[in-house]
């Protein structure tokens, strides 16, 4: 199966293997349409997890470097597009002009009236190079004072990091509202394409119409979505390729082998922290564009943990198998959520166990069992040589080498 979804070997079956992939893709919103907008919706919200899973991929699978705090990045990322498109920049300038009526008025003055009346609505397209350059340099904040860290000591800094950043989010209320606090930033400007607004026009039901052509909203948000994770799949297969991803492989496998052999460790592992949130922040404008309302309780803790368990049990390190882990775990709860109940009902004639008890459950429970079986994940790199020592099932022995 690895061979046949393998571009790289440039076989036969390799290339018809991406073509019925691409086609199913293509078709799958237009197929789920005929039960309902939800199962599209669903897929969105996977493919947002699969460009975070595939940021994460490059710090944790190629750099080694354990990051539970990645959801800080995709945070930072939504609430740069909910302050350049929404009405709450106006907002903002408000605030300033209230508290600090000399900084506010110069502000006002340098904005213009429009925006301190409407706010920032620039374009999706104009705020995504934004969104991952700020993300990215976050990114490197954190990595700075890090380099020293591995394992434990490292997952413990960047977890504090990502709380951080949300406590930050929940607290930039007062006394200046930048990001409205808990009660979170809503209004945000659905994506244009060539005039074409992705969420509907006004009273079309969010219905997207080109000429004679129209589709849900959510299909046209999946195709924009789709578009993005193979330009990602694809900058990730240059960057294992390049020397930049065997410098960090390098340091993944051995820090103090690779520093001898003359790898400028620091600069990598920056790069490797930039580089996987700066895809952070493309899925979170993407996300706050899609959502139109983001809100800190989106960037919870247990959210860095799902996207690592999608790396982790897709097989850390193969960008398939994250691709394939980003997409069960997405959509795993969803489909529960659908079945749990219906399942009961048919088997016992009323629900014995509340639906989200049960969904928890069997979610925890369907990753056990992975990992007990799989522990290389579900579809890892096919050569031993390509996966964390950690990730593989049954490492050979070592040769050449003689018992004491």
């Amino acid at each position: 199966m690895t061979k046949f979804f393998n571009a790289g070997n440039s076989s036969r079956k390799a290339w018809v293997g991406l073509v019925l992939l691409g086609i199913v893709a293509i078709a799958f919103p237009f197929i789920a349409a005929n039960f309902g907008n939800s199962w599209v919706r669903i897929m969105n919200i996977a493919l947002l997890y699969i460009m975070l899973a595939l940021g994460l991929n490059i710090v944790v699978g190629f750099a080694g470097l354990l990051d539970l705090g990645y959801i800080a990045f995709y945070a930072l990322g939504a609430y740069l597009t909910a302050l350049l498109a929404s009405p709450q920049f106006a907002v903002v300038l408000e605030s300033f002009a209230s508290q600090y009526p000399p900084v506010g008025n110069v502000l006002i003055g340098f904005f213009g009236p429009e925006i301190a009346q409407n706010g920032f609505h620039l374009p999706i397209w104009f705020i995504v190079p934004l969104a991952a350059a700020f993300a990215g340099l976050f990114g490197a904040v954190l990595g700075a004072p890090t380099l020293k860290l591995r394992g434990d000591y490292l997952a413990i800094v960047t977890l504090g990091f990502g709380e951080i950043i949300r406590i930050f989010m929940n607290n930039l209320n007062g006394p200046v509202n930048i990001t409205n606090g808990p009660q979170g930033i809503n209004l945000i400007d659905p994506i244009r394409i060539a005039g074409v607004s992705l969420g509907g026009e006004a009273g079309s039901q969010a219905t997207v119409r080109l000429g004679s052509f129209s589709m849900p909203s959510v299909n046209a948000y999946y195709f924009v979505f789709l578009a993005l994770c193979v330009a990602i799949v694809f900058i990730s297969i240059r960057l294992q390729h390049s020397r930049l991803g065997r410098a960090w492989v390098a340091i993944r496998e051995d820090e103090t082998a690779a520093k001898a052999m003359g790898i400028n460790t620091r600069n990598m592992k920056l790069l490797a922290f930039a580089m996987g949130a700066s895809f952070g922040g493309i899925a979170g404008a993407m996300f706050a564009s899609f959502q139109g309302f983001v809100s800190p309780e989106s960037f919870s803790l247990t959210e860095s943990i799902a996207v690592l368990a999608m790396v982790v049990l897709g097989g850390m390190g193969h960008i398939p198998g994250v691709v394939l882990g980003g997409l069960i775990l997405a959509a795993l709860p969803e489909l529960l959520r659908h079945t749990v109940e219906p399942v009961q009902m048919a088997l016992f004639g009323k629900i014995a166990i509340e639906a989200e008890v049960l969904r928890q459950l069997l979610y925890g429970l369907a990753m056990v069992v992975i990992m007990l079986n799989r522990p290389a994940g579900l579809w890892p790199a096919p050569r031993h040589e390509d996966r964390p020592d950690a990730d593989v099932d049954d490492p050979s022995k070592a040769t050449g080498v003689v018992a004491a």
